[in-house]
């Protein structure tokens, strides 16, 4: 059973994964796969819909497929977490995973310059930027 404790730490049974610790496995996972530009950034002082967000980019709509399933099984199999929901498809260029206090958007190269997702949250905090 998955619950949020009020420290806003998702709780898993009796051990808790911390928002940051979430987010930075995501950034490690999406790199694993290829994944390129992945931010981590904090949006805590900024905003109350999450505390992280996890922007990234994939070279084709295959990859960002691939990204999605191993970042979903590697958190469910590893830790028993799984997505709030997820919206946006590969073929659309664009895929949001939302985890509660870490929300993930996965972009096509031609949707993440027309979002622009990283100027609109500019006063976030980037905390790990992977080339």
């Amino acid at each position: 059973m998955v619950y949020w404790d009020s420290t806003a730490s998702l709780v898993l049974g009796e051990s808790s994964l911390e928002a940051q610790e979430l987010a930075r496995r995501i950034v490690e996972i999406a790199s694993d796969r290829q994944a390129s530009d992945i931010v981590l950034l904090d949006i805590r002082p900024i905003a109350t819909v999450a505390d992280y967000f996890v922007v990234l980019s994939t070279a084709s709509e295959r990859q960002m497929t691939a990204v999605v399933r191993e970042v979903e099984q590697s958190l469910r199999n590893n830790d028993g977490i799984r997505p709030l929901r997820t919206e946006g498809q590969a073929s659309s260029g664009w895929v949001l995973m939302d985890y509660g206090d870490v929300i993930v958007h996965l972009f096509s190269a031609e949707q993440r310059g027309f979002y622009r997702l990283e100027e609109l949250w500019s006063a976030a905090v980037p905390l790990v930027r992977v080339q």
